[in-house]
């Protein structure tokens, strides 16, 4: 008897270890929740692309979606179901449909054009003009996989509508022309070589687009993503050296036709439907035009006195190249935050990241885990309430919570974002979203709360 109930005893703390860690878990994702509603997170700056819907009738409550999210705390637990409380962080990974076990996620595509600074896309991409398409971030989407998809399901809408029209282009005329040589400008050429179509490819810079401009040795998040004509991605994650080799590798062909270095100057619709696009380098005319293009454009300036110093920059690539000196870093987005983090790695310099906000709210989960880890290491500085007043040769001059501070000073970055080709589209005549489509989104997560 003694022995059953000794088996009993174990068998019972066995079971009864697991749910009590499920029960704690969910405790504490609720309460993320809850902190979340108290610091006005849930706010009307929504998913822009890809995003879950969830059926909360099917739900169960067991928290593999909150687990698999990579972006940290898009999804939260309400009432023992999920929703999303933090849906401006989500980019579309998709990992949370896959890791939910009854089904009870799917994903869905919003329109892109979600607020008014993005442009009114059609659900085959076309914007407000006529055979002219949009793909990628510019379009207000995040991911590499998304902008594959996009460059890929732009060039088959185009390739629908030629069959239809079913005429031959006269001499000298492009079925399609491709502004942007990133991923999605890279897998809408290899698509339109692999539908036949009469292409060619414009990029500004180099090929891979702004990755290309990314710091060394830096990570990219994928996910398993597969290009035209065969050239399938399986990781998660890639170094951004091997990224822009895997791109190199599928792109080594004699039909992948891409100018590089080649800016586009303008782009105007003719009386007769075709585009002329005109770059310093000639004149193009395309029966369609992709606009494959970041959104980042020229880095945003601060308007700070000292700002036209050599030593202030808007971009790092090769952090290991400055050593031993005072760096001032501005800032809260991903970007400030790891450029911050790789300048503090280098021997002997002193780094500081200044932020106009009271916290970090925005950054993906992985980053503000190793950025308390540089600060606990005292390899970091980060002053928040702080916004910048002036640089000089020898010293930065912050307003720290309305206290002027100087700073010694060798080098300074600002990653305050990029102002966006709009004014460019604008002129092409592109209209832009007029209103905020993300509300509900958000307004569901904020019923959730008061329903329990």
């Amino acid at each position: 008897m003694s022995d059953s109930l000794l088996f009993y005893a174990i068998y019972g703390l066995i079971l009864l270890a697991p749910l009590t860690l499920y029960v704690r878990r969910q405790v504490r994702r609720e309460k993320r929740t809850q902190e979340a509603v108290a610091n006005g997170e849930l706010y009307s700056e929504g998913p822009r692309g890809q995003h879950p819907h969830i059926d909360v009738t099917n739900c169960i409550g067991c928290q593999g979606c909150t687990a698999a999210c990579p972006e940290g705390a898009v999804l939260g637990m309400v009432g023992g179901k999920a929703a999303v409380v933090k849906p401006y962080k989500c980019i579309g990974h998709g990992l949370c449909a896959d890791s939910c076990p009854v089904g009870a996620i799917t994903l869905v595509k919003a329109s892109p054009a979600l607020r008014a600074d993005l442009p009114y896309l059609s659900p085959e991409l076309e914007t407000s003009v006529r055979h002219l398409y949009i793909a990628g971030e510019l379009g207000g989407l995040a991911l590499i996989k998304n902008a594959v998809a996009q460059g890929r399901d732009c060039i088959d809408a185009i390739a629908c509508r030629l069959e239809a029209h079913n005429h031959k282009r006269p001499d000298g005329v492009y079925d399609v022309l491709i502004v942007g040589a990133g991923p999605a400008g890279i897998s809408a050429s290899l698509r339109a070589i692999e539908r036949g179509l009469n292409y060619v490819t414009i990029e500004r810079e180099s090929l891979g687009g702004s990755v290309a401009k990314y710091p060394r040795q830096k990570l990219v998040m994928t996910s398993p993503v597969e290009f035209p004509l065969g050239g399938n991605l399986k990781k998660m994650q890639l170094s951004k050296e091997n990224l822009l080799s895997f791109w190199q590798s599928i792109c080594d062909r004699d039909d992948f036709r891409v100018k590089l270095q080649e800016p586009v100057e303008s782009i105007r619709k003719r009386d007769d439907g075709l585009f002329e696009i005109s770059t310093p380098a000639g004149r193009y005319v395309a029966w369609s035009v992709v606009m494959a293009l970041g959104r980042a454009g020229t880095p945003q300036k601060l308007g700070v006195k000292g700002e036209d110093l050599p030593k202030v920059m808007y971009r790092l690539i090769e952090a290991d190249h400055y050593v031993n000196k005072n760096i001032l870093v501005i800032g809260g987005g991903d970007s400030a935050v790891e450029a911050a983090m790789g300048l503090a790695l280098q021997k002997g310099n002193n780094v500081i990241l200044s932020y106009r906000k009271e916290s970090f709210s925005r950054i993906k989960e992985r980053n503000a885990q190793r950025l308390q880890i540089s600060m606990r290491s005292g390899r970091l500085r980060v002053i928040f309430k702080s916004n910048p007043l002036e640089f000089t040769e020898s010293c930065a001059v912050l307003d720290v919570d309305g206290v002027l501070q100087e700073f010694p000073n060798d080098f300074v970055w600002i990653f305050a974002g990029g102002v966006a080709p709009n004014d460019f589209l604008r002129k092409i005549g592109v209209e832009f979203g007029p209103r905020d489509l993300t509300l509900s989104a958000v307004q569901e997560a904020a019923s959730a709360l008061a329903a329990r």
